[in-house]
């Protein structure tokens, strides 16, 4: 069987009763950072010293089928470095594998940045995606920013903090600077800091720089209608990227469910003013 564990994000007082039992009886871990997982057995007082396999997103493809026929024959407990296997971590193929081949999967269940990021943000809940790290580079990431920004679901995102100055910018850009987010930083730590505001001031927030594990909550779009100028923007933006200008008008179409014929005349005759 294959036993997903989710460890503490930052406070090891979240590591619960059933994670510990684990750690002590496994003979053998999957592991994000074997180093990682050596550290927590010795920070929870944990004497057992199982056997630690690395997998990771550079191995997991080439390692899944090993690991799936290892667990046919005895429980293998798997750890990404914090939270929950699969989720922005490794994991998901090695499942994908496990099912495919018969092979039980279960988990114990714990701490999660986004949910618990989900949960503080002080925006609606009920509905909600998560994006995962958004593209580094500022052509894909807008790209994919337009075509979030009628999302009615709260949107949750993972970022560096080197990047999340210009990540907040190009949200405000994308979103509108009015739309309201939270950024959570080192979640469960010390230093513990939630900022919420409007993406205009939240990217103000960030100029001066931010340390730490991040998450964004960025929340829905209302339901009102589309400004076709605002659309027009984006489809122009898309070309500036070097999007072809019919591709540019049907993404944006698709986002905003506004003509793209319209929207690729309105772009051709800005060209000529």
């Amino acid at each position: 069987m294959i036993i997903l564990a989710a460890t503490p994000i930052g406070n090891l007082g979240d590591a619960s009763v059933r994670l510990v039992r684990a750690l002590e009886a496994a003979t053998v871990i999957a592991a994000e950072d074997t180093r990682t997982t050596q550290r927590l057995l010795q920070a929870l007082g944990v004497a057992n010293r199982p056997r630690l396999l690395a997998l990771h997103d550079h191995n997991e493809k080439q390692r899944a089928d090993e690991l799936v026929e290892l667990a046919r024959e005895s429980d293998l407990l798997v750890l990404s470095d914090a939270g929950m296997p699969t989720v922005s971590d490794p994991g998901y193929g090695l499942v994908a594998a496990a099912a495919a081949a018969g092979v039980a999967v279960t988990v114990l269940p714990g701490p999660s940045a986004v949910l618990t990021a989900l949960a503080v943000s002080g925006l609606p809940t009920d509905r909600f995606a998560f994006e995962g790290f958004p593209p580094r580079k500022a052509g894909e990431r807008r790209r994919l920013f337009a075509q979030l920004a009628t999302e009615q679901r709260t949107l949750v995102f993972f970022e560096a903090p080197s990047r999340i100055a210009e990540t907040l910018a190009a949200l405000a850009e994308g979103f509108g600077g009015d739309r309201r987010g939270a950024v959570c930083r080192e979640l469960t730590k010390l230093h513990e800091e939630v900022a919420r505001g409007t993406l205009a001031e939240l990217t103000a927030w960030a100029a001066e720089g931010v340390r730490g594990e991040i998450v964004v909550v960025v929340e829905g779009a209302g339901a009102r209608e589309v400004d076709p100028e605002d659309a027009l923007a984006q489809v122009q933006r898309l070309v500036g990227d070097g999007i072809r200008l019919k591709d540019a008008a049907a993404e944006v179409a698709a986002a905003t469910g506004l003509s793209s014929r319209d929207l690729y005349q309105a772009a051709l005759a800005a060209r000529r003013a």
